[in-house]
């Protein structure tokens, strides 16, 4: 289908990748993998003839088609998503065009004797036969399905593409490509902007694709799922393996440790060698068998072992100032867009070094509620920010607000303070913007690379609150893994917004399930809480909940309902009064001991100083109790 021979592409005079081969035939499901700026998406614009190469040959079948998905499109205003979908079937639309102006001539005629007119009948039975064979009458209905399998509703499909945020416009470009049937699909990171639901709809399509499928993604459940073939990307050449990635690190690993093994018995083998023809040199009699060696040494075909690309980020989030014990609590916060309701009435209580995992089906206000506690939209209800809080906040389009214009130097330069200005350079270095990469343009940075960039924006402000929305989109495994522990090492506290379990595992703490407008607290890791809602991952647990039968609802909406609904609103108050005594006594007790610190002597000789202090101690152990003491019952009552 495909033939990539001797393939060399160089960037800025050193070689991207050098000399690489491999071939491409229907079936093959290949995961393209390797660090970022490994040249992963650059073959894949190759590939699809979007970029010249420097050495090399692509050789492919007659007439075969390719689609590429890519990370940055871009729309005809005006055209709805289903016109814009519709974009997808070039030749149907074209023979609906030549079945328009047939129509419309022989509804203008009258001619019907003549030749022409005849023609015209023969034109449309023509049209019409080709129409079929496209698939003219069913097009409309497969882009439907598809669309629906891509998380659209039925409602959406009217409204203008402009109207929709970059990750929603990416799918309708997926859609597109899907509808078109091509011999070849590239897809660079498709499961970026799917939530769960589209995701498993995409692996089912993929799974029966006849043709072939190349695919860049940094899940890795994604690809155990998708490929039957991982082909890696690493210091300029390629590493082939006829298996999904899991399976293909086994091999890999297997691989270079027989490498290696060989590599030091031939080492042996030289050194010997090298001894012998030092010591037959000395000898006139011996020069000849000196010779004899030095050829044979000459002809040995040397085992040479890649290094491995250890290249990763040096990533350290730093602590600002300790803030007080309890740092966010939000009140009865509820949040609406129009008539659509995404929060109602939500209580949360985050206390100072926990860390945080929001989950749950996307759609139910994970990103909503992160967007609210940061101050960036407006809401109803109360959200309030403890004593000393600083805020770090990472979106999850966080690189889409970078200046293309900019280099990555200036980036940094820009966003710095007169404190930081100075350690641009360190910082970029900590994020493998090293030499000249720091003169690159935004805009040619790849998806992976930008991400970092914005990772590193993120250390020039002081924080002691981190919020994290997806930080790991377009990261390397490799990246993500070094994310993980240095949000394992942060001691500040962490609210993270995921739904990769791989990365969420032994990283969090407490887990705050996202469900029909509501949380609901489980106070373990992502284990714990799978352990508890019985499901075997975090997929499952976001797949959307089946419709309650009205029976059901029926019998729910009783006297006992009412009443359970009483008792736990009246908890709920009761917890958040409490909330509200001990942060205001721990700001009492703060300003004691500051004062203390200051002037010891003056503020001890007030009247009965040392029991007033004490009994405010006294009452804020109590209420911590009263606190521990609510939360059980809370928990209790809504198992």
């Amino acid at each position: 289908m495909l033939n990539i021979h001797n393939l060399s592409v160089s960037f800025q005079g050193e070689y991207l990748f050098e000399g690489i081969t491999f071939m491409l035939s229907p079936g093959n499901r290949v995961g393209l993998v390797g660090k970022n700026g490994a040249g992963k998406s650059t073959l894949l614009k190759i590939i699809s003839g979007e970029q010249e190469y420097d050495e090399g040959a692509i050789a492919t079948d007659k007439e075969i088609s390719i689609g590429f998905l890519k990370q940055d499109i871009d729309f005809t205003k005006g055209r709805t998503v289903l016109e814009e979908s519709y974009e997808a079937f070039t030749e149907i639309k074209k023979l609906e065009k030549q079945l328009e102006e047939i129509n419309t001539q022989l509804a203008t005629r009258t001619d019907y004797e003549s030749e022409s007119y005849n023609q015209l009948m023969i034109d449309l039975n023509e049209v019409q036969h080709q129409y079929e064979i496209h698939g003219g009458y069913n097009y409309q209905g497969e882009t439907e399905r598809i669309l629906q399998g891509l998380g659209f509703q039925r409602e959406d499909f009217g409204k203008v593409t402009e109207t929709f945020s970059g990750g929603w416009r990416m799918r309708i470009e997926l859609a597109k490509l899907l509808l078109q049937n091509n011999d070849i699909l590239l897809l660079d990171e498709p499961t970026n902007h799917l939530d769960i639901e589209s995701i498993l709809w995409l692996e089912d399509f993929l799974k029966n694709y006849a043709g072939a499928v190349v695919v860049v993604s940094h899940d890795k459940m994604f690809l155990d799922n998708v490929t039957n073939r991982t082909i890696e990307i690493s210091l300029g050449k390629i590493y082939d393996y006829p298996k999904p990635y899991t399976k293909y690190l086994v091999l890999r690993k297997e691989l270079r440790e027989q490498q290696l093994a060989s590599q030091k018995n031939q080492q042996k083998q030289i050194e010997q060698t090298e001894k012998l023809i030092e010591k037959f040199r000395a000898k006139a009699s011996k020069a000849t068998m000196a010779q004899s060696l030095i050829k044979k040494l000459d002809k040995i075909d040397r085992i040479e072992v890649d290094e491995d690309d250890n290249a990763v980020m040096n990533l350290r989030f730093p602590i600002s100032v300790t803030p007080g014990k309890v740092v966010i609590t939000a009140e009865n916060a509820s949040k609406s867009y129009g008539d659509k309701k995404v929060l109602s009435n939500v209580d949360l209580l985050i206390e100072r070094d926990s860390k945080t995992a929001f989950v749950g089906q996307n759609g139910q206000g994970k990103s909503t509620l992160a967007k609210m506690i940061v101050g960036d939209i407006p809401f109803d209800g109360k959200i309030d920010l403890g004593h000393n809080v600083q805020i770090g906040y990472f979106a999850q389009n966080q690189a889409d607000y970078l200046d293309g214009t900019k280099t990555v130097e200036d980036t940094m330069i820009d966003a710095a303070d007169e404190k930081t200005r100075p350690r641009v350079r360190d910082i970029l270095g900590s994020f493998l913007f090293r030499g000249e990469e720091v003169d690159k343009y935004v805009r040619v940075l790849s998806g992976g690379e930008r991400n970092r960039l914005a990772l590193a924006k993120l250390l020039l402000q002081p924080f002691n609150v981190l919020v994290m929305d997806e930080p790991t989109n377009h990261l390397d495994i490799k990246s993500k893994n070094v994310l993980k522990e240095a949000l394992q090492n942060f001691q500040g506290t962490l609210i993270l917004v995921s739904h990769d379990r791989d990365f969420l595992q032994g990283l969090t703490n407490k887990v705050y399930e996202f469900k029909d407008h509501k949380l609901k607290e489980y106070l373990g890791d992502i284990d714990y809480f799978l352990e508890q809602r019985n499901l075997e991952n975090l997929r499952e647990a976001e797949k959307k909940t089946k419709v309650v039968s009205e029976e059901k609802a029926t019998a729910s909406s009783g006297k006992q309902s009412y009443e359970d609904q009483k008792k736990l609103k009246s908890l709920q108050n009761k917890l958040s009064k409490t909330e509200a005594h001990i942060s205001k006594l721990e700001k009492e007790i703060k300003e004691i001991d500051v004062e203390l610190q200051v002037n010891y002597e003056e503020t001890i000789a007030k009247p009965e100083f040392f029991d007033k202090y004490q009994a405010k101690k006294d009452k804020l152990n109590a209420l911590m109790e009263d606190w521990e003491n609510v939360t059980e019952s809370l928990e209790k009552f809504q198992l």
